[in-house]
């Protein structure tokens, strides 16, 4: 592997204390280094500057349908661009199966939605979402796959489907069964579907019991509408169509490519207008799509980012150039070139509008600034600084406080301990701030080594997948490459805090590349760099991240918490300006400008055009492919539902604040959906998200309420520090921008107060779009206007010194519960029966019902669990880990997650020997038989395996998250398969 270059460090004059003190420093720091790379060579570790990350798996890796830990191009031809697989797209499930082993699951490509099958490709055009759910606490909206017809090739019985070529947001599903072949190219925003038929004669074929209606069939062009969906299919010059029945055929005059429009038409269209519309398309019919690519551009200077879409198409009949595009609300609200027509698409993401002939389109948005942190203009020597002091002190010892060792939650602790380092070096408090420091210091460097023997805090490269993997993993990091981002953004963010203060620590000689790798992972941004996908998250198209690597659900892909995903992308720009690096800088800000829009339309529906009638919030927890649901993964509570997408709160979060009148509506609708008059759940959370709408009421209710319990990722003095200051600032004035990305702009009382920060080594001077020139010293914050202020000491204050890693401790095993018995004779074959036995013989079909879960996250630990037994098992260990094929059925309820852990007693003596827990298993939210199965793989293991004599076995089954039972088949419906002879 070849080391990830970054900027120089920063130069700071020799006569500066910190800079002597800091070459000594990097002496020794230099010395370690090299030994570091000499044991990271034994370690079998690829070395990364003075960090180093491991090639050899330390724990489970991505899996699904196939063996795809060692063959992610399972499913792609030998057609496909080389290099890593994409992952985390509107198409995953197709490339990357965990369900519906052959073909996938739907995929929603807006307006369009298509399913792969035997015979063709289905194809959807949703217009009446499905709404569930009134009243507190619960909704969810759809536009689900309804199939109107299935397009392919007369004959064709593909076993599978594969996938042929992609680009930025396209995907050509492959099906053959080597006689016929279909090739589809499909797109986000593309109202035609493309294809390449051989074998016989392209077919079209409605679904079954649709309403058919043909009200054009002249020559190669064939006009039908399916349920009242209005679509024009093309052949090449020279063919024509066949209609029988609701089916239809042409040989494409010897050739091998025809498409498919469906049209922006209602029930109230005319029939002239319809068929204006069919000739409009008819122009771009035989110039399919073949590439789209992406670029962007941040101008400094105007503080906004112009964003390019680009079409490549393949003439194969005609003159014409270009496709038709329809653009998503994020992108029409923006648009900078182009004349929409006046119809309008129905999608899940409200109106779209529609672009012919175009090769391109361009999006131009203000960028509004971020800062390190709020500034410290309030009350520098009255009793809130003392009140602030006392907070900042308690939190001296214990920085981090994170509540396990894996990547999100250390994640947490050190975004936790960010905050507290900016504020403590705002307002004077050194030895705070050196503390929060070195406890990021120290955990960083930890975890950016892999030294010889070390199987936890550290990360993996996997070449095949392309992908940057942290042990201990969590929430499917691992084996799904689940919230990347999410995880990644705390340590990106920490790094950029501590790279202020100590720039040798971040530079490319030592841990700046591993940092660099962890952008890369998440989001590359670099396309000539293939080890890593381009922007693997970032759903380009869509304008957003998705959080599921496969995608694999019959809603499509899925991502809860908007907002740390927003902490990624604004970590990308604290990086990129602490370090001088200006591609990562301008890639967090397209990122962050783009999903701010995204978030505004999807999660938050601002502007009262994207949900659909009947349902009856707000915003939503959690975005999906086809939809939305006011629910989240692991809590019904209203705090939580609204709150997962407010948090962490940061100095990168003031987006949330664009529209305070909003900021005060979706407060108050979160306390009358929880029934409550103050937040129950998060209050530091939510108190500090009103101070965006209202700092002054804020403010009270934190004084009313100080004694409340801080989220993981929060402190009080944080919380306090926000809203304080806020309280003070006013709310965001969006309407003046700057020159500099670490900026922003409040208002109070009709006064301005103008903050910019500067994080290099260099005096600067920002000027804002009214006029206003703010000069800001290296290493400060200032304020100028209604306040005037300036506080922090960066780059000159002290390198932290990290502190001793702790040592893991070992978790005792869970004590035995009793339950009922059952006896299996020598069997190592298993099967749970609805009398909560363990059974040799697969009894009937049946099922029981798994409790829920209560809205509360017991990964790992059984919660009111369904338990079944067998006693006097006589059986020789062989080798391995239990082997288990659950059906869990969920029905209609989102983000429950079945978890099994399976006991041995080898003597029957009443203790467990060995207990493997294994990883829970996100159920979809469709009514239907899914297989939990053990490719979900442990979470934990203790013990040591034995053979059994007169032993016992024992599963449990619960729900580690959600908030309604699961129903868990029995009999026949469910196995167990023990490592034994």
């Amino acid at each position: 592997m070849s080391r990830d270059s970054v900027q120089p460090s920063r130069a700071v004059p020799w006569s500066s204390p910190w800079r002597r003190a800091a070459v000594f420093v990097a002496l020794a720091a230099l010395l370690g280094a090299v030994l570091t790379v000499l044991d990271s060579a034994k370690a079998g570790a690829d070395p990364v500057g003075a960090g180093s990350y491991t090639t050899t798996a330390p724990g489970p890796l991505p899996s699904g349908c196939a063996d795809l830990s060692t063959d992610p191009r399972h499913w792609v031809t030998a057609n496909a661009p080389s290099g890593t697989v994409p992952t985390h797209d509107w198409w995953s499930s197709i490339l990357w199966k965990r369900t519906n082993c052959a073909y996938g699951e739907p995929l929603f490509a807006q307006p369009l939605g298509f399913r792969a099958r035997s015979e063709g490709l289905g194809v959807s055009y949703s217009t009446r979402p499905t709404v569930s759910g009134s009243g507190k606490g619960v909704g969810e909206y759809h536009f689900e796959y309804k199939e109107d017809f299935v397009a392919g090739v007369s004959g064709l019985a593909a076993p599978e489907v594969k996938v042929d070529d992609w680009s930025d947001w396209t995907v050509s599903p492959y099906l053959s069964d080597g006689a016929h072949t279909l090739r589809a190219t499909i797109g986000s925003g593309l109202p035609f579907a493309y294809f390449r038929a051989t074998g016989g004669d392209a077919r079209i074929k409605a679904a079954s019991g649709a309403t058919v209606d043909v009200w054009s069939h002249s020559g190669s062009t064939l006009g039908y509408s399916v349920d009242g969906h209005d679509y024009v299919a093309f052949a090449p010059a020279g063919a024509t169509w066949s209609v029988s029945g609701s089916t239809f055929t042409s040989s494409l005059a010897g050739k091998d490519y025809f498409s498919v429009a469906v049209l922006p038409t209602t029930p109230s269209t005319s029939a002239a207008d319809r068929t204006a519309l069919a000739d409009a398309y008819a122009e771009y019919a035989h110039d399919p799509v073949t590439g789209t690519a992406v670029s962007y551009r941040y101008d400094e200077a105007k503080s906004t980012v112009t964003t390019t879409y680009r079409f490549t198409t393949d003439a194969l009949e005609g003159s014409a150039t270009g496709t038709v595009a329809a653009l998503l609300p994020h992108q029409w609200r923006h648009l900078s070139d182009g004349s929409p027509l006046p119809q309008t698409y129905v999608s899940s993401r409200g109106p779209l509008k529609v672009l012919t002939g175009v090769t391109s389109f361009t999006t131009t948005m203000d960028f509004h600034g971020v800062l390190p942190e709020i500034p410290a203009v309030a009350d520098s020597s009255g009793a809130d600084a003392a009140l602030l002091r006392d907070y900042l002190n308690a939190e001296k010892a214990d920085p981090t406080r994170q509540v396990s060792d894996d990547t999100y939650w250390t994640g947490k602790g050190l975004g936790r301990a960010a905050r507290l380092a900016e504020i403590a070096d705002q307002t004077g408090d050194t030895e705070v701030r050196d503390a929060a420091l070195s406890a990021i210091k120290s955990k960083l460097t930890d975890w950016f080594t892999a030294s010889p023997g070390k199987t936890g805090r550290l990360f993996y490269y996997d070449g095949k997948w392309g992908t940057l993997i942290g042990y201990p993993a969590s929430y499917g990091s691992d084996q799904e490459l689940n919230d990347h981002h999410f995880h990644y953004g705390y340590y990106i963010a920490a790094a950029a805090t501590l790279a202020k203060f100590d720039p040798a620590w971040a530079d490319a000689d030592h841990y700046g590349g591993m940092v660099d790798l962890l952008i890369r992972d998440a989001d590359n941004y670099d396309r000539t760099d293939e080890r890593f996908p381009f922007l693997r998250d970032f759903d380009i198209y869509a304008g957003h991240d998705w959080a599921s690597g496969h995608g694999s659900f019959a809603a499509g892909n899925n991502q809860e918490s908007s907002s740390e995903g927003m902490n990624f992308d604004n970590a990308l720009i604290q990086w990129g300006i602490a370090t001088g690096n200006k591609a990562v800088r301008d890639a967090g800000i397209y990122m962050y400008t783009t999903q701010a829009a995204a978030i505004e339309d999807y999660w938050f529906d601002v502007h009262d055009q994207v949900y659909p009638e009947g349902f009856q919030h707000k915003g939503v927890g959690m975005v999906w492919s086809n939809g939305g649901a006011y629910s989240t993964w692991f809590s019904s509570a209203p705090e939580q539902i609204q709150g997962i997408n407010l948090l962490p709160v940061t100095g990168g979060h003031l987006y949330l604040g664009d529209n305070p009148a909003h900021v005060r509506a979706n407060y108050q609708e979160m306390l009358d959906q929880a029934g409550k008059t103050q937040p129950g759940i998060w209050p530091d959370i939510w108190y500090e998200y009103r101070a965006l709408g209202d700092g002054d009421a804020a403010l009270a209710d934190f004084r009313a309420h100080s004694s409340l319990t801080s989220e993981e990722g929060e402190s009080k003095a944080h919380t306090f520090h926000w809203i304080r200051n806020l309280a003070a600032l006013g709310t965001l004035d969006t309407g003046v921008t700057a020159d500099s990305p670490l900026s922003a702009v409040f208002v109070k009382s009709g006064e301005r107060t103008y903050v910019a920060a500067n994080t290099t080594a260099t005096d600067s001077t920002v000027h804002f779009s009214d006029g206003t020139t703010v000069r800001v010293p290296a290493g400060k914050t200032v304020t100028a206007g209604a306040y005037t202020w300036s506080g922090g000491s960066a780059p000159g204050g002290t390198s932290p010194t990290p502190t001793p890693t702790p040592t893991a401790t070992a978790t005792p095993s869970p004590s035995p519960t009793p339950s009922p018995t059952g006896g299996t004779g020598s069997s190592p074959t298993l099967y749970p029966d609805e009398d909560g036995t363990l059974t040799g013989t697969a009894g009937p079909a049946g099922s029981v019902t798994v409790a829920s879960a209560d809205g509360v996250n017991h990964d790992g630990t059984p919660y009111k669990p369904t338990v079944f037994t067998a006693t006097g098992l006589a059986l020789k260990y062989v080798d391995g880990l239990t082997r288990f094929d659950l059906a869990v059925d969920a029905r209609n309820a989102v983000g429950n997650g079945p978890q099994a852990q399976v006991s041995y007693d080898c003597t029957g003596d009443g203790t467990w020997d060995r207990v493997e827990t294994y990883r829970y298993f996100a159920t979809d939210p469709v009514t239907g038989w899914e297989h939990y199965t053990d490719r979900a793989g442990t979470s934990s293991t203790t013990g040591t395996a034995c053979d059994l004599k007169n032993g016992t076995v024992q599963v449990k089954v619960w729900n580690a998250i959600g908030n309604a039972p699961t129903v868990l088949g029995t009999g026949e419906r469910s196995v167990l398969r023990l490592p034994y002879s």
